[in-house]
C-alpha cells in the first residue's frame, strides 16, 4: 500500500525538514565564505560526500506518492506514478550495494557492543608523529605525555576508516587489525554509528530525509565526543575535555558511548528494513502501481518506523 501526500502536506514536511537542518547548514556556509574551518562542526561536511544543499533537499522516501509535485521530476530517481510523482524502483545495478549494505548492517547489529575503546584512535593518529592532523589545535598533554597515554592503554579499534589513519608506529599497537574488504563493525563503535549518516544518504532518494537528518544529528553529537576525548585542546572552541587518560574520564566516555549506541540502534534497524524493501522491489520494468513494494522485512519495529515516517508521524528518535 502506497502513501499519498497532498501538496499541502508534503510542503509542510519539506518546510519542517529545511527548518531543522538550516541551523547546521548555515553556519557551515558562513564559515566557508570567510575561509574558516571548525574542527568539530565541519567534519561531517568534509569527511562525507554529501553537500549542504543535498542535506537540505527533502525526499519523502520510497513508496510515497506526492500530489502536485512535478518539480520532483527534475531530480534523479523520480518518475510519474498513479496520482502524482514518486521515487521510482531502484535500478538492478544497485542490487549488489544494497545486498552488501543489508548484510553489513545486520552483522553489525548482531555483534556484542564493546564500550571500552575510550577513543584512543585519535591518540593513535598522533602517536610519535611530529605533525598532527589538526595543526591549529594544541595537544592537551604535549607530545611525550600523549605518546605515554597511547603506550599505557590497550587500543582495540575495529573501524577500518579510523585505523587507516593510525601512524605507522601505532598500527602495531592495535589489538585488532581491521581491513576494508572484511568489515567487523560492532554497534558500540562511535564511527560505525556515525557512519549511519553515510548509509542513510547513500539510500537517497528512497530514504526519507527525516531519517537522514536523524542520522546527521546523532553523528554531530558523536563527533563532539570524539574530539572532546581526543588529545587536542578544544578550549578555544568552547569544548571541555573528556580526559580518557584518567579512570573518571574513561567512565564518562563509556557512558556517552553507551547512550549513543542505544540511539543508533533504531536508526540501524530501519535502514536495514529499507534495504530489504528496496531489494525486494528492484525492477527494470516501467514504474507501475505494483512497483511500489510493501514491507517484507518481517520486523515489526522496522516496518512500523517506515510507515510512521511516511505518514508524517514521529520516527523512533522522536522526530518526523
Amino acid at each position: 500500500m502506497n502513501t499519498r501526500l497532498a501538496k499541502s502536506d508534503w510542503q509542510s514536511r519539506r518546510a519542517a525538514h529545511e527548518a531543522r537542518v538550516d541551523p547546521w547548514i548555515q553556519p557551515r556556509l558562513a564559515r566557508q565564505s570567510r575561509h574558516e574551518r571548525h574542527a568539530v562542526e565541519d567534519f561531517l561536511f568534509e569527511y562525507y560526500p554529501y553537500r549542504p544543499a543535498q542535506l537540505r533537499r527533502w525526499h519523502p522516501g520510497a513508496g510515497v506518492v506526492l500530489e502536485g509535485a512535478e518539480e520532483f521530476l527534475n531530480l534523479s530517481g523520480y518518475c510519474h506514478a498513479p496520482g502524482g510523482v514518486a521515487a521510482g524502483a531502484v535500478p538492478e545495478k544497485r542490487r549488489p550495494f544494497l545486498e552488501w549494505l543489508a548484510g553489513m548492517l545486520e552483522s553489525t547489529a548482531a555483534r556484542p557492543a564493546f564500550f571500552a575503546c575510550h577513543g584512543l584512535h585519535e591518540w593513535a593518529m598522533v602517536y610519535r608523529c611530529p605533525r598532527v592532523r589538526h595543526e591549529k589545535l594544541p595537544l592537551r598533554l604535549g607530545p611525550q605525555e600523549t605518546d605515554a597515554v597511547v603506550e599505557s592503554l590497550p587500543i582495540r579499534c575495529s573501524h577500518y576508516d579510523a585505523f587507516r589513519f593510525f601512524t605507522p608506529d601505532s598500527r602495531e599497537l592495535n589489538r585488532l587489525q581491521p581491513v576494508r574488504d572484511e568489515p567487523r563493525e560492532q554497534p558500540g563503535c562511535l564511527h560505525a554509528n556515525m557512519d549511519l549518516y553515510k548509509w542513510s544518504f547513500k539510500l537517497s532518494p528512497w530514504c526519507p530525509s527525516e531519517w537522514i537528518a536523524d542520522a546527521f544529528e546523532l553523528a554531530r553529537r558523536i563527533r563532539e565526543l570524539d574530539m572532546r576525548a581526543s588529545p587536542y585542546d578544544l578550549s578555544s572552541l568552547g569544548f571541555s575535555p573528556v580526559r580518557i587518560e584518567t579512570p573518571e574520564g574513561r567512565r564518562e566516555y563509556e557512558e556517552h558511548q553507551t547512550a549513543f549506541a542505544a540511539e543508533a540502534r533504531p536508526i540501524r534497524h530501519r535502514l536495514l528494513a529499507l534495504c530489504r524493501e528496496l531489494i525486494a522491489g528492484i525492477s527494470c520494468s516501467p514504474q507501475s502501481e505494483a512497483d511500489f513494494p510493501a514491507h517484507p522485512c518481517g520486523t515489526p519495529e522496522c516496518s512500523t518506523s517506515i510507515e510512521k515516517s511516511r505518514n508524517g508521524l514521529p520516527s523512533p528518535s522522536g522526530r518526523t
